[in-house]
């Protein structure tokens, strides 16, 4: 499935992938496409507790910090997937057949670069 890929793409070096793109993957990428595969791995917390000697201060907010903390990169894809599902018709999988839902996603990515480059200017009255 991926082979094909490497004529459509021939400039493409590097593919971030989740932390369950590894193994024997990476090698047949690197082999048969010429593409370095960088897995994303996930922030890592205690499962059960850690082991801290008496009489030693723990700084539980550098240890495990509160709050918000986004995966490296991982940002960039759900950005792309924020950005399809703008379009309604994309929010669910209505499509009968993937070519329409293919063609719906380059359309949607088609008029998100059209009005990146092109932005519409705000209509000026009575100039």
């Amino acid at each position: 499935m991926l082979k094909p890929l490497k004529d459509v793409f021939p400039r493409m070096k590097l593919v971030w992938g989740d932390s369950h793109y590894g193994g024997e993957l990476i090698g047949w990428l690197k082999m048969h496409v010429g593409w370095t595969v960088q897995t994303i791995r996930g922030l890592t917390m205690p499962k059960r507790g850690i082991w801290v000697p008496p009489g030693v201060e723990v700084d539980w907010d550098k240890l495990l910090p509160k709050g918000f903390r986004p995966l490296p990169r991982r940002w960039v894809v759900e950005r792309s997937i924020a950005w399809i599902t703008r379009w309604r018709r994309l929010a669910r999988d209505h499509e009968g057949l993937e070519d329409r839902s293919e063609a719906f996603i380059k359309l949607s990515a088609c008029r998100r670069m059209l009005t990146h480059l092109a932005p519409c200017s705000p209509i000026v009255m009575g100039s």
